[in-house]
């Protein structure tokens, strides 16, 4: 169950700091002359208010010492004044970035479950930094927030339903295919002392293409079923395309080898049409390596 909602958070996580990131812009005055400490608490505390399952709010000065008392839900912690934070990422992020962060879960101190810290720095007019607001959150909360609404929730099951009928269907279809090549050797008697390339080469079609169809439906299983995205330069939609698209360019490629030996014994004035195959897959590996580029690209920025 937690690393579900592990996982949940991490789809959902620019989501969520979209919007802690709105509330603290909204909020807490930044870059203007003579920021104080009590300009920053009340606008602060008024963020915890809004938010009600808030684990609590704090503020840090511009070397990540703790400057104000902890606020929880029903007390407030004088004993972490003065506490160094500076080597805590929701500190050392929100600086290096100079934007507002969120961290990943980590058991809080205050309340021993996973959460979450949304942090903002905040500048004076002179673009120094002042002090680091601090907002810790339930990792459920932080969930919420990414999916909002149970129409969200519906369409996700309804998606996810929907991809693994499509995905066992496939896997039914190259089972079919899969016993289909292998009937094949018998049907054919294909033996080493009864051995035609004929029917040897429909066996393999079969076969890749059974392989092929299978894969696809292992990806779709794993990623849209299960979850398990394993991969973060590429992923979703687009390592389902990599991956299927890869089956197609193996099945293609052993299927132009298989026609260079055919032609070369039966028909060697053939050969030019294994090569226009062998044309064709070039022309698609070199595609999808665009396709990986620009699309690892776009993720990165």
């Amino acid at each position: 169950m937690v690393a579900l909602d592990i996982q949940k958070f991490s789809e959902g996580r620019t989501k969520a700091r979209a919007y802690l990131c709105y509330l603290f812009a909204k909020n807490i005055p930044n870059r203007l002359p003579s920021i104080t400490q009590d300009m920053i608490m009340p606008r602060l505390l008024k963020i915890k208010a809004d938010l009600e399952n808030c684990d609590g709010v704090y503020l840090l000065d511009h070397r990540g010492v703790q400057v104000s008392p902890t606020f929880t839900h029903d007390k407030q912690i004088d004993d972490d004044i003065g506490r160094i934070r500076a080597d805590r990422a929701y500190y050392y992020r929100a600086v290096r970035e100079e934007r507002c962060t969120i961290t990943d879960p980590y058991p809080s101190l205050i309340t021993g479950d996973l959460t979450v810290t949304a942090s903002a720095p905040i500048f004076d007019e002179k673009g120094e930094l002042k002090y680091v607001a601090c907002l810790d959150l339930p990792l459920e909360e932080a969930i919420k927030i990414a999916h909002p609404t149970t129409m969200d929730h519906a369409f996700e099951e309804f998606f996810k339903i929907a991809y693994g009928a499509f995905a066992f269907a496939l896997v039914a279809v190259a089972i079919l295919l899969f016993f289909k090549g292998i009937q094949s050797f018998f049907v054919y008697e294909i033996t080493p002392n009864k051995f035609k390339i004929k029917d040897m080469f429909e066996a393999t079609i079969l076969l890749t293409l059974s392989l092929a169809i299978f894969d696809l439906a292992k990806t779709l299983i794993e990623e849209e079923i299960l979850g398990r995205h394993k991969e973060h330069n590429i992923s979703g939609p687009h390592k389902t395309m990599v991956r299927f698209l890869g089956s197609i360019i193996i099945a293609l490629s052993i299927e132009a080898l298989m026609l260079v030996f055919k032609f070369a014994i039966i028909d060697p004035n053939k050969l030019m049409y294994a090569m226009y195959i062998i044309a064709g897959v070039s022309f698609l590996l070199v595609s999808l390596a665009i396709y990986i580029k620009f699309t690892k690209l776009k993720i990165d920025e």
